[in-house]
């Protein structure tokens, strides 16, 4: 079965370099909006989330990723009533997921900052699509920041595949990414309300 990687990053460092070492591999890369467009400037094919869930990008961007053909292919486990479900409904199984969030604590740090622009700085499906990942690390890698990389692609290099030890080490970097962002949102909410 053909592996399949999605990309959804806002900050695109490296991502070029390691989505075209994951396609010589033999991966299909999925990915959305601005990520896709990066990609596919560089020549890299890469199919967009729209065509794999056969809806569009909706309400400004904020409905992309969230969609059953996109995390049950990610949550999925390697059981045999999760893979019948799967072939049942259609789903595509995703191996390694590849996402950072949009960078609110950078957003709330400027003087001229609205609330508006602020809230729509809070990232949904990322987190989301994170966790899913980070949750069902059994079966897929997550990766949170350009720095894991090398990393993984030595694995695949030498193994052919994504070590456990190295699924775990990275699912606790997403944990810690995500818990870190929604540490900073919660901080300036309640900044708000104390303001108040």
């Amino acid at each position: 079965m053909k592996k399949r990687a999605l990309i959804s990053v806002y900050d695109k460092t490296g991502v070029a370099d390691f989505c075209r070492a994951l396609v010589d591999m033999g991966y299909t890369l999925i990915s959305t909006g601005n990520t896709f467009r990066a990609l596919d400037e560089e020549g890299i094919p890469v199919t967009q989330v729209s065509s794999v869930t056969g809806f569009p990008e909706i309400m400004d961007g904020r409905v992309k990723t969230l969609h059953l053909l996109i995390h049950g292919g990610i949550l999925a486990r390697p059981i045999s009533s999760h893979m019948e479900q799967a072939e049942e409904y259609g789903i595509g199984l995703i191996d390694i997921v590849v996402g950072n969030l949009y960078p609110f604590r950078q957003t709330i740090a400027r003087d001229d900052v609205t609330w508006q622009e602020a809230v729509e700085d809070i990232d949904i499906g990322g987190p989301a699509m994170i966790r899913a990942a980070a949750k069902n690390h059994e079966r897929v890698a997550v990766i949170v920041d350009s720095a894991s990389y090398a990393g993984v692609l030595d694995e695949l290099r030498r193994d052919g595949a994504i070590s456990r030890e190295m699924r775990l080490r990275l699912a606790a970097k997403a944990f810690r990414h995500t818990a870190d962002y929604d540490a900073c949102i919660a901080g300036y909410f309640e900044a708000a309300v104390a303001d108040q």
